[in-house]
């Protein structure tokens, strides 16, 4: 059963001394004298004569105790367990959870990331670590699987129906991670495992990153201490370096639309239409204001630490305390060709009846673009678990927990603009207009065909001699939880309720962030010029995007970014500003308590036997959010105007909000055979908001420094906001059905249908807040998400089977398969924050969508993996296909506007061979089929992105003493 313990270390405790003294202490442990383990002699022989038993390993042996682990939980969930570390059957943690019914992911770097489950996305389901919340840098509720080496972890479940004593937050499900509990494992292992891994598009670099690795070492042992009791002890370490070469054609987040009955002139951008143009017959078209062509050279470093011991002094007993510690240092170096004003002179438009602009011609600036990137992440996480029984009939537990994680990141940014003249003065061919290159583009291939006028040469790189740009970006985002848990249960004698349980838990989360940004513009020519032909460089890659039909440009004039860097500063790094101050931070607070009633039922009903649980969880949220105003000094001019300046100084405003909130849960299994289980669950569920969505910070977007306007509050033409303290919770009432047949230990055949309505919906809206503006108080309309009152509706059923065909003759008896398919329906709507429809709370006017609303966030109405496995013997194969549908991926800590990912599939393979008891090799490839991950923006069939990073290949070799 799984004991939810996402608690946190006491206040006092500082992350460096959880991540020193903890570590060690329980290192040390391992050190212990080998007489403990030989002091506890191993029992004689049985003399009994027993029948021999066929031990089932491998991937069929995971699969059987998948099947155990499924049929023995106590709500509707499917499980990945393997016995023994390490014998997962995936590369990674999210790609071993891609293979569970109803789980998918989205891909970023090539890899597995967020996890969404019946199709639903990251922020409606909750993820743990035994049994824990985990933090991670990226300002939301999902977790970072890729921090947690897999080679550590032995079991995955997905609870896809709730318990009271669960964490709340799983509208979809929870997934929870586990890592093994040194006693309960039972023996003593040393293994070591070593991985080769090789990018496939590693071979298009001109200056290759080669063979990467990846190293893991594990220890995990008891001990008899005699009248202390016994302790297990279990150690791991891993290191990891390598590269995730891609590809990209890309677009900006922010898209328009443009009025389709108009001639656009060659000196300006299109005009703009709003929702009550286009309800009123007004045609339009749906443009981006850049096109990106984009090549990475990418390098990755991690190091990872985990410990745990766990002491049972008596039957009493037992105290868990466990750590785990990932430190990632990741760097990218990218050169991109950017067309940087993709809404001038369009014309010649041919645009689908949805506003998709399929073709057209325009004129554009070109630019060079350099960056280079440099990221730190660091993880510490741990807990302290202490489980008393003072009596047969009483177990008291308490748990105390802590998880943070900080991300530290510089960007060097440059760009070099193609100019009239190049650097020699002579006229630049192509050129128009000052700065702009007329183009076709036509997109009827894998991504849009773009042909630059043949007089402008994008190779040259003397051409690129105009608006010089340097900027310098650091990012810091750091995520802490502290958690404090206390449960008991007692076991009646006799009764409809088996066991009674109750529990407190309070927790506190704390997100901040901030951003630097420091731009040195130039239009020196001198300088100009002297930077382009000193930082020039050749293309880094030969091939790009040579899998994609369409494309033109696969190649163009190139500049070391670090090199412009210092040319134009005169230093490697300029460094942080002296005044981190901004209204755009965010400092947000997040208390919650919760208390929870349960209780374990065993009885018959209808004449069928029947267990299950039935429970009430009443959770309170406290949210404070801390923003900083920009002070502005009024000033009244003779005619009656007024013109505003920042004072440079900040004032510290705070927004307090709370929910309370009642949650129910009911679970029930009925055994209509031995072999026939019918499941039912029903509950209530909650999903808050992202932390980074619940900012305070405002900055005033003041239209012109110095310009004269009627009043203060036409000053503040427009104010942005970095999220909505005052958003709640999306909830939801929930019931699944589930029938599963058990026909023997290799064969599993389940059903679920399930049904979700949710209350509330994430809608922009326009707030009047009430700013202080140099004495003088000001009501300013905030445009912010916030979560509506409408209702809608989800229901999806979904399939899993698994067999092993052991009863065919000779080598087919290890052949078997798995496969599972998830469909979901909902009527959920997610309006487009420019592009939607809106309505201002504060006079009522509503505005109508020029584009669909996209669905929940992560949906995808079909999910489907299969997987073929063979045993040979000491030969074990496995082929793996994963599909998704398209679905709606929103932008982490940016309310922007809807992306849609199209549908997607990809297939991999591993062959593992075990030599002897104590050695193993394994040979593994991930996206075989070579898949891309093509996007949409704001509709479906409006092309914005095509990333491709190839195949991968990875060769291992396992030793277990």
């Amino acid at each position: 059963m799984l004991h939810d313990r996402r608690t946190a270390s006491p206040r006092g405790l500082r992350p460096t001394a959880l991540h020193t003294a903890l570590f060690y202490a329980l290192c040390s442990t391992a050190a212990l004298p080998l007489a403990h383990a030989q002091d506890a002699a191993e029992p004689p022989p049985a003399q009994a004569t027993t029948l021999d038993q066929v031990q089932v390993t491998g991937i069929r042996g995971t699969i059987q105790t998948s099947i155990d682990k499924k049929r023995e939980e106590t709500v509707i969930a499917d499980v990945l367990a393997a016995e023994d570390i390490g014998d997962l059957p995936a590369l990674s943690i999210g790609e071993a959870i891609e293979t569970i019914t109803g789980a998918s992911t989205h891909r970023e770097k090539g890899g597995a990331s967020e996890i969404s489950i019946r199709g639903l996305g990251p922020f409606l389901g909750s993820s743990t670590f035994n049994g824990r919340e985990a933090t991670n840098g990226s300002g939301d509720r999902s977790v970072n699987f890729n921090q947690f080496p897999s080679e550590l972890i032995n079991a995955v479940a997905i609870y896809k129906t709730q318990r009271a004593d669960f964490v709340e937050g799983g509208v979809a499900g929870t997934v929870n991670m586990e890592t093994v509990k040194p006693l309960e494992y039972g023996k003593r292992t040393i293994q070591l495992d070593g991985r080769g891994t090789w990018q496939d598009y590693d071979n298009r670099l001109k200056d290759k990153d080669g063979v990467g690795w990846r190293g893991t070492a594990s220890y995990i042992d008891q001990f008899d201490m005699g009248g202390a009791g016994k302790l297990g002890v279990s150690v791991g370490v891993q290191a990891l370096e390598g590269s995730n070469p891609e590809e990209m054609f890309s677009s900006s987040s922010t898209w328009a639309a443009c009025d389709g009955r108009e001639v656009v002139g060659a000196t300006r951008n299109c005009t703009t239409v709003d929702g009550n143009q286009v309800a009123n017959g007004v045609p339009y078209y749906l443009v981006p204001s850049s096109r990106i062509y984009r090549q990475f050279i990418e390098h990755d470093k991690r190091d990872s630490q985990f410990a745990a011991l766990q002491w049972r002094p008596n039957d009493a007993l037992e105290v868990n305390l466990d750590y785990q510690h990932s430190k990632r240092d990741y760097t990218e170096d990218r050169s991109d060709l950017s067309l940087s004003s993709m809404m001038r002179n369009l014309n010649n438009r041919v645009v689908s009846d949805d506003g998709a602009l399929l073709h057209h011609t325009g004129s554009t600036t070109i630019d060079s673009t350099g960056n280079f990137l440099e990221r730190k992440e660091e993880y510490t996480g741990g807990g302290l678990n202490v489980i008393f029984r003072p009596t047969p009939a009483w177990t008291l537990s308490t748990d105390l927990s802590y998880s943070n994680t900080q991300r530290d990141q510089i960007e060097r940014s440059t760009r070099l603009r193609a100019g009239r003249t190049d650097v020699n003065g002579r006229p630049v061919g192509g050129i128009k207009n000052t700065r702009y290159v007329d183009y076709t583009y036509d997109y009827s291939g894998d991504v849009p065909s773009i042909y630059l006028d043949p007089a402008f040469d994008v190779n040259n790189p003397d051409n690129y001699t105009d608006s010089a740009l340097v900027r310098r970006r650091q990012q810091n985002r750091q995520h802490t939880i502290r958690a404090q848990r206390f449960d008991a249960a007692f076991t009646p004698e006799s009764g409809f309720f088996t066991a009674i349980k109750g529990g407190l838990r309070h927790s506190e989360a704390t997100y901040t962030d901030f951003t630097d940004t420091r731009d040195i513009t130039t239009t020196n020519v001198a300088a100009i010029r002297a930077a382009n032909r000193a930082c020039r460089q050749e293309f880094p890659q030969k091939d790009f995007l040579a899998n994609a039909s369409g494309n033109t440009i696969d190649q163009w004039a190139s500049f070391d970014s670090r090199c412009l860097f210092k040319a134009f500063t005169g230093v490697d790094d300029t460094g942080l500003s002296a005044d981190l101050r901004d209204p755009a931070n965010n400092d947000v607070t997040e208390k919650t308590n919760a208390i929870y009633l349960m209780g374990d039922y065993s009885s018959e009903w209808f004449g069928l036997p029947v267990t299950g649980n039935i429970g009430l969880r009443w959770v309170r949220t406290d949210v404070s959010s801390v923003g900083l105003r920009s002070g502005m000094d009024v000033t009244n001019n003779p005619d009656g105007t007024v013109t505003l300046r920042p004072t440079g100084e900040f004032t510290r405003q705070v927004l307090k909000s709370s929910n309370d909130q009642w949650l129910p849960s009911f679970n029930a299994a009925f055994e209509l055979r031995p072999d026939l289980l019918l499941r039912v669950g029903a509950y209530r569920a909650m999903s808050r908001p992202d932390l980074a969505a619940e900012g305070y910070g405002r900055s005033f977007n003041l239209d012109e420094a110095d310009t004269e306007f009627g009043s203060v509050a036409d000053a503040l033409g427009s104010i942005t906001a970095t999220g909505n303290p005052r958003a709640k919770p999306l909830m939801s009432w929930n019931a699944d059905v589930s029938l599963e047949w058990y026909a023997n230990a290799d064969t599993m055949l389940s059903t679920a249908i399930y049904y979700k309505q949710f209350n509330g919906g994430s809608v922009p809206v326009v707030v009047g807040e009430t700013f202080d503006i140099d004495g003088q108080s000001v009501t300013v309309p905030v445009e912010q998400l916030a979560t509506s009152d409408q209702k809608s509706d989800l229901i999806g059923f979904e399939l899993t089977g698994s067999h092993t065909f052991s009863y065919l003759p000779g080598i087919f008896s290890g052949l078997g398969v798995k496969a599972s398919y998830n469909y979901a329906h909902s009527n959920f709507k997610t309006e487009d924050l420019r592009l939607g429809e809106s309505t201002d709370p504060a006079t009522g006017v509503f505005t109508p969508g020029i584009v669909e609303p996209a669905n929940i966030f992560g949906l995808s109405e079909h999910v489907a993996s299969a997987q073929v496995y063979w045993g040979l013997g000491k030969l074990d194969l496995q082929a793996i296909y994963k599909y998704r549908s398209d679905y709606y991926q929103q932008f982490v800590g940016d309310p922007s506007q809807n992306r849609y990912v199209r549908d997607n599939g990809s297939l991999d393979f591993r062959a593992t061979y075990k030599v002897n008891k104590h050695l193993s090799l394994s040979l593994s490839a991930s996206n075989l089929t070579d898949e891309p991950r093509v996007s949409d923006m704001p509709i479906l069939g409006s092309f914005r992105e095509y990333t491709t990073y190839g195949r991968r290949y990875y060769l291992g070799v396992r030793y277990r003493f």
